[in-house]
């Protein structure tokens, strides 16, 4: 009976560690399916991949037919990574619209202060709160189809048309082009005369790059792909890097 028994518990083992043809665990596919993240430590290095994607939900939970990434999802899972001393980096891939500003903000002020290696890369779109996100890794690229929106905050719910309204904004507003260009290579003004752009979005104020041109303003590091900023990764976490 306790034969039966080892038997039963070696197969259950065993279904668990089963894996795909490309090497990935059944743990690790309910992983990316549950919080769009993995750790691959059948590489070069031990990575912790971490995707950003959709809307940016912070403290209401938005309908079921949105793609949302989840603020109390992620800053658990940066805190863990920070503290888990085999995970030797992490890449961030960002495909998102923007969403809450102040959870977003939580996230990027979270990587910015991580000592682990940090490389980000905007694939798609890194738009409005996307922006932060995608400087707040140590190095940063952009594929060249990819995009970034700057434009100043906005609010969809109630406003009390009073001047502490606008104050609001303007703080907020302040927090955002502090973060940004004290993690990237663009300057305050910079940044305040791409986000006031009169003639660049027809029903909207603010500026829409490509990969190329978020690179030339100084907001993101370099433009590539995947193997790019796995290089730099690597590079990064070997102490190769200039």
């Amino acid at each position: 009976m306790n034969d039966d028994k080892n038997q039963d518990i070696d197969n259950n083992d065993s279904t668990d560690e089963e894996t795909t043809e490309d090497g990935i665990s059944k743990n690790q596919l309910e992983q990316i399916k549950e919080i769009g993240a993995i750790t691959q430590s059948n590489g070069k290095h031990i990575l912790h991949c971490l995707t950003i994607i959709g809307q940016i939900e912070g403290h209401y939970i938005l309908p079921a037919t949105n793609k949302t990434t989840k603020y109390e999802h992620v800053i658990p899972q940066l805190v863990a990574i920070e503290e888990d001393p085999e995970i030797e980096g992490l890449i961030i891939i960002l495909n998102t619209v923007g969403g809450d500003v102040e959870a977003g903000l939580a996230i990027s002020e979270l990587i910015a202060g991580m000592r682990k290696p940090t490389v980000s890369l905007v694939l798609g779109g890194g738009h409005s709160i996307g922006v932060p996100l995608a400087v707040s890794a140590k190095r940063s690229f952009i594929a060249p189809s990819a995009t970034m929106t700057i434009h100043p905050v906005r609010m969809t719910s109630l406003v009390i048309g009073v001047p502490q309204s606008m104050d609001y904004f303007t703080k907020m507003q302040s927090r955002i082009t502090h973060f940004v260009s004290k993690n990237s290579k663009v300057t305050p003004e910079e940044f305040n005369t791409l986000m006031m752009n009169t003639g660049d979005m027809v029903t909207d104020i603010g500026t829409i790059l490509d990969g190329e041109m978020a690179v030339e303003k100084g907001l993101i590091g370099a433009v590539g792909g995947l193997s790019d900023a796995l290089a730099c990764l690597y590079s990064m976490i070997e102490g190769d890097e200039n």
